[in-house]
């Protein structure tokens, strides 16, 4: 059961491995609430290692938030992303 302190709502974090070029990446999902009560969905990603790129995404509620984590997650997937 989540913490209803907690600021982050959801967190999915995906990652893949290409052997053939030596390298491993992650892309990381998270909806959080700021301390204003503003809904920001976190993309992170990059090569398992390193700090990464980040972007951040405003959604008028938790609902528009998580569709859109799904749409990210099953993008990636298709790119042969696995959940970690």
């Amino acid at each position: 059961m989540p913490d209803a302190r907690s600021p982050i709502r959801h967190h999915l974090v995906l990652y893949r491995r290409d052997p053939e070029q030596g390298r491993a990446r992650f892309f990381s999902l998270m909806i959080e609430r700021d301390l204003f009560g503003t809904i920001r969905l976190v993309r992170n990603w990059g090569a398992v290692g390193s700090k990464g790129q980040e972007k951040v995404d405003i959604y008028p509620d938790e609902a528009a938030a998580a569709r859109a984590l799904e749409g990210w997650a099953e993008t990636q997937r298709e790119k042969g992303y696995t959940d970690l």
